[in-house]
């Protein structure tokens, strides 16, 4: 990939507009990185895969803090070949794995924070479902007592199919059918289905030392569509005010969610993510930023292009798109 780094930088700087103001801005997005390869978990990139990723951004692109990306997206000064790394919900996977490549490279990112599991620890509601998976000796998980299905575990394959289904349905749960899932989970478990994967409080405070910037992403992570408006907005305002807290600087720009327009979200969110103080948020949508774009509905997503070469050249793509 090195040999084809110049000629990749010589493309963006041609598919890039002249004028600086119609320059796009490509927001790549990241949850957690894996020590190694894991069945359940196959979109998520191994330390492997993010290290050579890391090394394509850093000799191809021009990567930019998110904050000062968004401001320069706004007043039309962005560089070619821009782009901004995040992560969501606050991995401490981020600490441990992607910091020391981040830092080795001198790349600064974003990690939206769901700030509810700072103190305590605890698990985010997928996790619980991924583990009660793993360690079912059933050949099956069934929930119909609770209103849902049989889910078979006879093999991986029906394992991966299981797990992604099981998080599909609580995904749009309430937050108190969800409740209800997980602890039927814990009971058929007989073990406590909870680890320790989220970031402390330390651990935030440390990675801002290395131009990793904290952003809010709610306290527990609800579809904020599926929440009446008061309970929404306090998703949206407690979670900055806590990380706030946390990090003793203000917290600007907000990820919401799963993140898709009309479903997820709406435009009574977006006005309360702007009164709750934030200055820019982000969507799951995929391609690159524009100035047209919203500042309060970005899109923000990843190439999932398995080689190197596909990866630049679907960044490449989004970066040469017409406005």
């Amino acid at each position: 990939m090195r040999c084809a780094a110049p000629l990749i930088r010589t493309a963006g700087n041609a598919l890039a507009p002249a004028e600086a103001g119609k320059r796009r801005l490509c927001i790549v997005n990241y949850h957690r990185i894996l020590h190694k390869p894991d069945p359940l978990l196959d979109s998520e990139p191994t330390v492997d895969t993010f290290r050579w990723q890391m090394d394509l951004l850093a000799s191809c692109f021009n990567v930019l803090p998110l904050g000062e990306a968004i401001t320069r997206l706004g007043n039309g000064s962005l560089p070619p070949r821009a782009v901004a790394i995040t992560f969501d919900d606050g991995y401490r996977t981020v600490h441990e794995l992607a910091l020391p490549i981040l830092r080795e490279r001198g790349l600064p990112a974003t990690v939206f924070v769901t700030s509810g599991h700072i103190e305590d620890e605890s698990s985010m509601w997928n996790d619980v479902i991924l583990e009660a998976v793993r360690r079912s000796h059933d050949s099956a998980i069934d929930l119909r007592d609770i209103g849902m299905d049989v889910y078979p575990l006879a093999d991986t394959a029906q394992c991966k199919a299981s797990a992604a289904a099981m998080t599909e349905r609580c995904k749009y749960l309430t937050p108190e059918a969800r409740d209800t899932m997980l602890r039927r989970l814990q009971q058929l478990a007989r073990e406590d289905l909870t680890q320790h994967l989220m970031l402390t409080a330390d651990m935030i405070r440390e990675l801002m030392q290395y131009r990793i910037e904290i952003g809010g992403h709610t306290v527990t992570h609800p579809i904020l569509a599926r929440l009446d408006d008061d309970r929404a907005f306090r998703e949206i305002a407690d979670g900055k005010h806590h990380l706030e807290r946390v990090t003793g600087r203000p917290v600007e720009l907000f990820a919401y969610p799963n993140g898709k327009q009309g479903v997820d979200f709406d435009q009574r969110h977006v006005e309360m993510v702007k009164s709750a103080g934030y200055r820019a948020a982000f969507t799951t949508a995929v391609g690159a930023a524009s100035g047209r774009d919203h500042p309060y509905q970005l899109p923000r997503s990843r190439p999932w292009d398995a080689r190197p070469l596909m990866f630049a050249l679907r960044l490449l793509r989004w970066l040469g798109e017409e406005q």
